[in-house]
């Protein structure tokens, strides 16, 4: 899928659902680096197996680790838009729901992502800040095998899509 079709069918609709605060340039290039990161968009569900749901690849988590979509779920900031996303989507509001849908409803994991990131205390990195962006995709995301290698490559494509300029 390219990134301005993720833009069009996922991320934007998922940003409508949410304040309009949280629509802005830092968080799409955010979702679409994290995405590609994460699944180039090709995979909703983790090769081999794993655990991992939706083109962010979200994984359930557990109530005790508040790891993954149970973190999200229970987390003070994103815990009321988060019942305002599954509403708008037509997804019970409990964090096993939200899991087993993931794979089948592209905005839902689109604004779970988002949320995600607002449950982080720092602000978003600037668009083209490569190092931030990294830094937060890791401590939200805590991605098992991360390959920072890729992350430039991954960010500059993100930028081009969400600013129009070429990678």
């Amino acid at each position: 899928m390219n990134l301005n079709d993720v833009i069009r069918t996922a991320i934007a609709p998922a940003l409508a659902i949410l304040p309009y605060q949280m629509d802005t340039g830092e968080a799409r290039v955010m979702l679409l680096s994290i995405g590609l990161q994460e699944s180039r968009f090709t995979w909703r569900q983790q090769m081999g197996g794993g655990p991992a749901r939706g083109f962010w690849q979200c994984e359930q988590g557990t109530q005790a680790s508040r790891g993954g979509v149970w973190g999200f779920y229970l987390h003070p900031s994103s815990r009321y838009w988060m019942s305002v996303l599954c509403k708008a989507r037509g997804v019970s509001f409990d964090a096993a729901s939200i899991y087993s849908a993931l794979d089948r409803d592209d905005v839902l994991a689109a604004g779970v992502a988002r949320l995600g990131l607002f449950t982080d205390p720092k602000s978003l990195p600037a668009i083209d800040d490569i190092t931030g962006s990294w830094n937060l995709y890791q401590r939200v995301w805590r991605p098992g095998k991360p390959k920072p290698d890729s992350w430039p490559v991954l960010h500059a494509q993100a930028v081009a899509a969400v600013t129009g300029e070429k990678a």
